[in-house]
This record gives structure tokens, sequence and C-alpha cells, in this order.
């Protein structure tokens, strides 16, 4: 879903091209008790940490654990959303994601709701 996607700044014009790169689990790489991942925008090195209370928050609302897979998604449409609402323009990392906002994706994304039932 958000493996490859575009967006576009709306206050410069710019287009970007974002491509899903990899997933790394953080406590080790910089202290931060995140799940990053990583996407090429345009070519260049863009990360996002997803908080790991996420992660157990998920688990809590659905009885299902939060997949990588899922994990790419959140990360990308958060990265989709940043780059059209034109904040996301000369970022190379978000580490200030919060736990509810990663809630609020998955929500719109109808993963609560859909996990919920089964």
């Amino acid at each position: 879903m958000y493996e490859d996607f575009t967006a576009s700044d709306p206050f410069s014009g710019e287009n970007f091209h974002c491509q899903y790169q990899s997933v790394i689990v953080g406590i080790a790489t910089r202290h931060s008790d995140t799940v990053d991942i990583k996407f090429l925008v345009n070519g260049q090195s863009v990360w996002l940490g997803l908080p790991h209370p996420a992660w157990v928050e998920f688990r809590r609302r659905t009885g299902q654990a939060l997949s990588d897979r899922m994990a790419v998604d959140l990360a990308g449409m958060f990265l989709k959303r940043q780059l059209e609402s034109g904040a996301g323009a000369g970022r190379n990392y978000w580490n200030e994601i919060r736990t509810d906002e990663v809630i609020g994706l998955a929500g719109e994304l109808g993963w609560l709701t859909v996990a919920a039932r089964q």
C-alpha cells in the first residue's frame, strides 16, 4: 500500500517519489525504543521511528500483533501526510511520532475495527 508512492509539497510544488527500503528495531541502534522504517525519498534516506508502545497498544486494542508489513504502511502514510502538508521537505528523520498518532493511522486504515471483529 505505502511501499512505493508519490507525494507533492503544496507550497513548492515539488514532487517526491518514496520507496520503502528497510525496517530496523531501534533499541540498540539509537537507544530510541522505536522501530525505524527507512524510505528513499527522491533517492535520499528518510527514517521514521515508530514508538514501541504502539505495538503494545495495538495488541491491547485488537488482540493481534502489529506486523512489520503494517508498520511500513503506517510509516508510509505518516510520511506522505507530512510531505503533502509541507512539513516534510528537507527532513531526513522523524523520531517524535507518538503512539496515539500510530494508533490513529491504524484506525484510519480500518485495522482497529477489522482486527477487533476477528
